[in-house]
């Protein structure tokens, strides 16, 4: 594995200091550096305390490093024993808050419902009552395919609360992405619906799970929800209504104390090679982190409406649109549907409508909006209850930053940039919004409890304005403890290249590149393999994509190295146009030598309608790759290599259109 970086060149100087004021009622100040500093171990300690416990942990934590060919082992507060729906929910109706909305959902096509805390412990308890009817068992896995609903939020704290382990699957997904799921976690229930609305659309769901659900020995049931109310198949003994088992269950049921370490929920992680990993999450240091991190960077008060605008498949969802929000008590809101359905400014009406005062989302989103938008919002939405914002997914532009934080932060809101992935549970690089100064396009510094750094191959911190490899040298509670029925390859994919290296006998290894600047702030640069090197000049694509997005006529980027006879890599970029006036490849060159230096300068410019993601957002640059290389073999009269993995994609269509791009482009250096 090469884990290395060389060169980091695009420079931003920006800096704004935190709003006048904010600090004096800021939930977390500067001080708190200094204590987990000092003890990380009794700094988690107090963070774990934040939560309710059945029985106290006898030891913090333990842990057994990767050396010698070791599987390191992660175990936090042993001994303690919670229940996480408990701490979600029935806590806050026992503290006398049931009244308090919990949910403000609104479905696409425009059916909206509010859920209190009480009405939401009615429902987990009926969802509790009926899993265990269903003949789950603490232990056993239930995989969940739903779109954006308050019931995907019930069954998968019902699943909590009774001990079994969930893993959610975005409701888009291909029956092939499921089945996968299904059958690598060995689930006992699929959790489906009849349908689901998507950009005005009733899709039928059930037959895609049928396919899924097929002739799998450990497949017990398929539980279906109602929700378009279309005629669907039916396999009698195993499928049931939701209505006919959920609706129907006692409202009461007593949530039962597990082990800090009990699993919590299993999270596949997208790749286009390799089968997608299974990250398993425990409960006790999971909620631990996630608790105390979304109240901490996101200085989450009583009276926020908070809205994560993820999938409630993606771990983004799981950690600040499920358990940490709701473990603080806060009341949110959840959205069904796609940001254009059934227009542009759907998300504007919604923050409008609920008074949300915490939105989070992702750069890929807020490029969107550029494009949709231009310079400014459309008029006619109040957007002044907002009074912090936040990004998630990727490295966001500082174009896109600053254009984010003038249009929907009034040029004054902080905006909360968080790096952090499904193997890390929660946030580990993020500001504090009362403390951090904030640069555009840098998630910052890491958080109090998290040690981060930028390393060369020997493991050593690079020094300020070079770039290495971003690890994470000792242990914290939100941290995936296996890859599910494969620890080797969580050994391999995360520990092995820093075997042995510091105070805990390993590093562990995010994937990503990442620079440090003299005022310690970090900056991601992408993931490792998707550097492009150029005559021997290694190059952040996050850093060409940057540069490119900061032209007038590009609403996103994606850069990727392919084969070259003279430089060995040339940089191929896709950009999608923002409509604002037509591209030119010969300005998005010059934009980039300028901002970068020539070496950067992409050999090939491709305009295409959409660049492949996952469902958190990132763009596959791989795919990227994949597909120029495959255009390339073809026309040389060579079959092309099978693409990787692209089940996981938000939007596979855009696979497609780009290779039909592809095909009738004449790729020549200057090709478009």
């Amino acid at each position: 594995m090469d884990v290395t970086v060389t060169e980091a060149r695009l420079q931003e100087s920006r800096v704004y200091a935190p709003p006048a004021g904010f600090d004096e009622q800021a939930n977390i100040g500067v001080e708190a550096y200094e204590r987990a500093t000092a003890d990380p171990i009794a700094f988690w300690e107090d963070a774990a305390r934040r939560l309710d416990w059945f029985e106290p942990w006898h030891t913090a934590h333990e842990w057994e490093p990767p050396t010698d060919g070791a599987i390191p082992a992660a175990r936090w507060f042993l001994g303690g024993t919670l229940n996480v729906a408990y701490n979600c929910v029935d806590r806050h109706v026992a503290a006398g808050r049931g009244d308090k909305v919990a949910l403000h959902f609104e479905g696409e096509p425009g059916d909206r419902a509010s859920v209190t805390y009480a009405d939401l412990q009615r429902r987990v308890s009926q969802a509790a009552n009926a899993l265990l009817a269903l003949g789950i068992r603490p232990g056993d896995r239930v995989v969940i395919y739903l779109p954006v609903l308050v019931e995907t939020v019930v069954v998968t704290l019902a699943c909590a609360r009774i001990g079994a382990v969930h893993s959610l699957v975005f409701g888009g997904f291909s029956a092939e992405a499921v089945r996968f799921r299904l059958e690598d976690t060995g689930a006992k229930l699929l959790v489906t619906s009849d349908g689901q609305f998507r950009r005005g659309t009733a899709t039928e769901v059930k037959s895609t799970a049928d396919i899924a659900a097929a002739d799998l020995p450990d497949l017990e049931h398929v539980l279906v929800l109602r929700r378009t109310g279309q005629d669907v198949p039916w396999t009698e003994g195993r499928d049931v209504w939701w209505h006919d088992v959920v609706d129907t269950a006692s409202t009461e049921h007593q949530a039962q104390p597990f082990a800090a370490e009990h699993p919590l929920f299993i999270i596949y992680t997208s790749g286009t090679t390799g089968k997608p990993k299974g990250l398993v999450h425990t409960s006790g240091g999971y909620l631990t982190h996630a608790s105390w991190a979304h109240w901490a960077h996101f200085d989450a008060k009583p009276d926020d409406v908070h809205w994560c605008t993820a999938d409630l498949a993606w771990v983004t969802a799981h950690t600040y649109e499920i358990y940490g929000p709701l473990s603080n008590g806060l009341t949110q809101v959840i959205y069904e549907g796609t940001p254009d359905a059934p227009h542009r400014e759907r998300h504007l009406e919604i923050i409008e409508r609920y008074g949300v005062t915490v939105y989070y989302t992702a750069p890929t989103l807020i490029r969107t909006f550029m494009t949709w938008f231009g310079a400014d919002l459309p008029t006619g939405h109040d957007l002044s209850t907002l009074r912090l914002l936040g990004t998630v997914g990727e490295a966001i532009n500082p174009e896109a930053w600053v254009w984010f934080r003038r249009n929907f932060g009034r040029d004054e809101l902080p905006i909360v940039d968080t790096w952090w992935q499904s193997e890390t549970g929660a946030a580990m690089i993020a500001p504090l919004p009362g403390v951090t100064s904030l640069k555009p396009g840098s998630a910052t510094v890491p958080l109090p409890g998290i040690d981060v750094a930028v390393v060369d191959e020997q493991g050593r911190e690079v020094a300020p304005g070079r770039s290495g490899t971003l690890v994470v040298r000792r242990p914290w509670p939100g941290m995936a403890r296996t890859v599910w029925g494969n620890p080797q390859r969580y050994r391999d994919a995360y520990w092995s290249a820093y075997a042995g290296h510091g105070e805990f006998g390993g590093y562990y290894v995010a994937g990503d590149g990442a620079t440090r600047d003299v005022d310690g702030y970090i900056w991601i640069l992408g993931r490792l393999d998707d550097v492009v090197n150029v005559s021997g000049h290694r190059l952040s694509t996050i850093e060409i994509e940057s540069a490119l997005v900061a032209h007038d006529t590009v609403g996103e980027a994606g850069s990727a190295g392919v084969a070259d006879p003279v430089t060995g890599q040339a940089v191929v970029a896709f950009v999608t146009p923002s409509g604002r006036a037509e591209v030119t490849p010969s300005d998005l060159r010059a934009q980039v030598a300028q901002a970068i230096g020539p070496v950067a300068k992409p050999k090939h410019v491709v305009v295409v309608p959409d660049l492949p993601k996952t469902r958190s957002g990132k763009i596959m640059r791989r795919l990227l790759a994949q597909l120029w290389e495959a255009e390339q073999d073809r026309r040389a009269g060579r079959e092309p290599q099978a693409l990787g993995d692209t089940t996981s994609l938000q939007n596979p269509w855009a696979v497609d259109d780009i290779a039909d791009v592809l095909a009738a482009a004449e790729l020549t250096p200057r090709s478009h």
